[in-house]
């Protein structure tokens, strides 16, 4: 019989679960495979019903993008001001969750409106994602209702790229979509799709035929579609699964196919593995593998527990959950797993015996009579007995060799016993007798387990019978009632050893689960405050050693991915094997198909972000591995190997904190002084520049000597007045400081003001310049990229050889527009083609050329706040190339572009 009772700890659970769902808001998602499905709409539609219903909702977020019947459709419910963001140069607006909030607050049942879950809010605001402010309004028990497509899911990304081949970068989280409250599917054929597209109902007429160029193919939208509703019908098997659950419902739902294999040490155990995943094929469905341990097999060899535990990773190699449970009775067992996880056809292997005992009935058989809603599938069987000629239960019990201790323990006690009460007859009644008998029975269930209960129980029967029942010492009775006493004692003693045995092996097996979650809590509470990774290492080989008596080392990754080993480690690695896991991500070593001949099984440590290292566990010698690496103990295995690496990642960020919060603090601290020096070094360079040419116009005339010494303090002070002034502009550029004036120019005129402004210095110098005949109009301010370009040539200048030619080109692509400077010097430095980038880089550090090395980091500085990109690189003929990336961004319409006359392809 099967317990049917809940389980107390799972319904407080469900009630505080059912609890905090009720104080949080309500969500519900309109679902589609693409864009231009109608899920705005039809959100739309339900708003403007519930709204006629007297519900108080407000649109947060809706966009319409520019179709009419969207925008007829929101256009008489009630709209939330958008919020101003300033981002760069440009002002964003996005949704205001403080008004929200504001809005929402007295009002029990407000409904707020956010469009496109997956959307990226702009820099500065409160949260990164959209998503993440619909988990704020439902905290504070507002209901929201929201859009997504299918590609959005994070779990799906990948696979939506490689069907598109378009990705996606903006996505949910999957737990955002199963824990939503409602989930409606907003769905489309996708030739009519198309149609909404060609007509101009999804995009405006340009935007549609790239679209239906690239991303709404046919066959895209096709699998898309599969894929929605895929994910859909398993999100609603899942809520199912939950009902049950929370119903306590006893029967098996035949929604979906789904198989459980019964897997035993048998020699034929394969053949049911791999008929049920032949199955499991040809239906298209999923399986579960599982294998009982009762309390006989417990007592099984090392052999048959390693056949065992190969026979579930072969299932699980091939696609089925394996679980192994820990149960008195295999059927029972059998039932509430299938019942559980809503499995409605049991696979088990069938071999007929006819030396079976009446009352040994085949586990098909005995599963058919318990359960009556499920389906068995048996599995034909050879004949053949077993190795060593021992035979297999049908249950899949493995044989366990013969108990004689626990038999004769049995005996002993029973004959104790009965000697023991012999001089008490006289004194307690016969019916006190049996109680001492009974509990002789319960005594030799909890100490041996079922079979020598039952021996106690036949044994304390008879002994009652010859030493205490008159006529003593004969197995005669005197009086007929007697024998109801004797079956009475018999039935007791039967059932009270066997329910004593169950319920002693159910303890073990939960004594052991709390032990290990208990063990599990106490590394993840010493992980939390770990800080260092000696302490990690220190807190995660206790716990193995505790729960598996096992050695173990730990190895980080750097971040050139090289593993180093960490202080502890009392396992000897190989890192052949440790580098292979970590560079696959998949366990290696002792227990899997990789390297199985390594003393150590190699886990990798997956964090969310990426791998951190790996984790090296070595059984010790006096346990067998294969129990060890069993289905059980590999997954507090993996969940050790996961707490780990998730400290090692949280203690990465730390240092990176601390190591970015250092640089801000040091660069704050250098920009105030360079900004203060600058200052105050402009009025004395400022001066000396105007004595140097006040004694060039004294009278009478200097000489020769002294006017080349005056042109000389000119000219430093010149140069001492430009490394001043640079120092001052990146101390602005970096703060902030700087506000751009952006205009829309041609970018010749801004070429041929920077020549103009460089004239002495390439004085001597061809400069060619080539420049496209269709460049746009660009939004820039025109002084800094003359500054850009100022600095360029004359970097050009000081590094090149006098004479060399410097040539400027651009040209313009559907989305930028692209500077070249290239000069025929010595190139780059070969490996610093980025570090000349940074402040007070040089390209040679020993050099007898002015500077400091701050012209470049300023002209990066000035085309990222341009939001563009700058580059060097040695070209192949000779010579250094600096690639400006501007974007090209749409003008005007009332601007022409001809106000200006191009330089085209000229000679200066």
């Amino acid at each position: 019989m099967t317990d049917e009772r809940p389980d107390p700890d799972a319904l407080l659970q469900r009630v505080q679960a059912e609890e905090a769902r009720a104080r949080r808001g309500k969500l519900k998602i309109f679902f589609g495979a693409s864009a231009g499905v109608g899920k705005t709409f039809a959100m739309l539609a339900a708003a403007r019903a519930a709204q006629a219903q007297g519900t108080a909702l407000i649109v947060g977020i809706v966009e319409t993008h520019g179709r009419a019947d969207t925008v007829a459709m929101a256009r008489d419910l009630p709209l939330l001001p958008r919020k101003a963001v300033p981002h760069r140069d440009r002002t964003l607006d996005e949704f205001d969750l403080d008004a929200a909030l504001a809005w929402a607050a007295g009002r029990p049942d407000a409904l707020v409106l956010l469009d496109e879950l997956a959307h990226s809010n702009a820099p500065g605001s409160r949260h990164p994602k959209r998503w993440q402010d619909v988990e704020e309004l439902l905290d504070a028990g507002v209901d929201v209702w929201s859009t997504m497509n299918v590609q959005h899911l994070e779990s799906l990304n990948d696979i939506v790229s490689g069907i598109t081949g378009i990705r996606v970068w903006e996505t949910v989280p999957d737990r955002i979509f199963d824990e939503a409250d409602e989930v409606v599917v907003v769905d489309l054929p996708p030739d009519e799709l198309l149609q909404r597209l060609a007509a101009g109902k999804v995009y405006l007429p340009e935007q549609a035929q790239r679209a239906a160029k690239n991303f709404f193919r046919k066959g895209n939208l096709l699998a898309l579609r599969e894929l929605a509703l895929r994910r859909t019908a398993d999100r609603v098997d899942d809520e199912m699964q939950a009902y049950r659950r929370q119903s306590a419902t006893g029967r098996v739902w035949p929604t979906r196919e789904a198989l459980l294999a019964c897997v035993g040490p048998g020699p034929h155990g394969e053949k049911v593995v791999r008929s049920a995943a032949r199955l499991a094929a040809q239906l298209d469905v999923a399986w579960h593998a599982v294998h009982v341990e009762t309390p006989a097999r417990r007592q099984a060899s090392e052999d048959e527990h390693h056949q065992v535990l190969r026979l579930l990773k072969l299932a699980q190699e091939l696609g089925a959950t394996t679980a192994t449970l820990a149960a008195p009775d295999a059927t029972s067992a059998l039932l509430r797993y299938a019942r559980e996880n809503n499995l409605s056809r049991l696979v088990v292997g069938r071999r007929d015996r006819p030396w079976r005992w009446p009352w040994q009935r085949p586990l098909a058989e005995r599963v058919a009579a318990q359960g009556q809603d499920l389906d068995v599938l048996q599995i034909a069987l050879p004949d053949a007995g077993p190795p060593h000629g021992r035979s297999i239960p049908e249950s899949g019990a493995a044989p366990s060799p013969w108990p004689w201790r626990g038999y004769l323990a049995a005996l002993a006690v029973c004959g104790t016993v009965a000697l023991a009460a012999t001089p008490l007859l006289g004194v307690l009644e016969l019916t006190n007798i049996v109680m001492l008998f009974l509990l002789a029975v319960v005594v030799v269930a909890l100490r041996w387990g079922r079979g020598p209960a039952v021996l106690a129980a036949f044994v304390g029967v008879g002994l009652f019978d010859l030493f205490f029942v008159p006529p003593r010492f004969t197995f005669a009775v005197s009086d007929a009632q007697y024998l109801v006493t004797f079956a009475v004692m018999l039935v007791v003693a039967l059932v009270v050893g066997q329910l004593t045995a169950g319920l002693k092996v159910q303890a073990e097996a939960a004594t052991q689960r709390e032990h290990r979650v208990r063990g599990l809590y106490e590394m993840s509470r010493e992980l939390s405050g770990a800080l260092m990774t000696d302490q990690v290492a220190e807190f995660g080989a206790r716990f193995l050693l505790a729960e598996f008596g096992a050695r173990s080392a730990l190895l980080v990754a750097d971040d050139h991915d090289h593993l180093h080993l960490a202080p502890r480690a009392t396992a000897a690695v190989d890192m052949g094997v440790a580098q292979w896991a970590f560079d696959r991500g998949e366990p290696a070593g002792r227990g899997t198909d990789t390297l199985p001949a390594s003393a150590c099984l190699v886990l990798p440590l997956k964090a969310p972000m990426r791998l951190r290292g790996v984790l090296a566990i070595e059984p010790p010698p006096a346990t067998g591995a294969s129990r060890l690496w069993g289905p059980e103990q590999r997954r507090v295995l993996d969940t050790c190997a996961s707490l780990i690496a998730i400290s090692l990642e949280r203690i990465h960020y730390i240092e990176v904190a601390q190591t970015t919060t250092l640089q801000m603090e040091s660069e704050r601290l250098r920009n105030s002084l360079l900004s203060a020096i600058s200052h105050d070094l402009r009025t004395p360079l400022a001066a000396l520049v105007g004595l140097a040419d006040s004694l060039r116009l004294t009278r009478p005339p200097l000489a020769d000597e002294q006017q080349e010494i005056a042109d000389a303090m000119r000219q430093s002070a010149l140069r001492m007045n430009a490394l001043v002034n640079n120092l001052l502009d990146m101390a602005r550029l970096e703060s902030g400081a700087v506000q751009l004036n952006r205009q829309w120019q041609p970018l010749e005129e801004v070429v041929g003001s920077a020549l103009a402004a460089v004239a002495p210095v390439l004085a001597g110098r061809p400069v060619k310049v080539r420049l496209a005949d269709d460049l746009p109009l660009l939004q820039l301010d025109a002084a800094l990229i003359e500054r850009v370009l100022v600095n360029l040539l004359e970097n050009a200048a000081k590094y090149t050889p006098p004479g060399s030619p410097i040539e400027i080109g651009a040209r313009a692509d559907s989305d930028t527009v692209q500077v070249l400077v290239d000069d025929h010097g010595p190139g780059l430095p070969r490996g610093r083609e980025e570090a000349i980038f940074e402040k007070f880089e040089r390209g040679r550090k020993e050099s007898a050329t002015p500077g400091v090395g701050l012209g470049l980091a300023i002209c990066r500085a000035i085309l990222q706040a341009h939001g563009g990109t700058i580059r060097g690189e040695t070209r192949a003929e000779d010579g250094a190339r600096f690639l400006l990336v501007l974007p090209r961004g749409e003008p005007p319409s009332d601007l022409g572009a001809d106000e200006a006359l191009p330089l085209g392809e000229s000679d200066i």
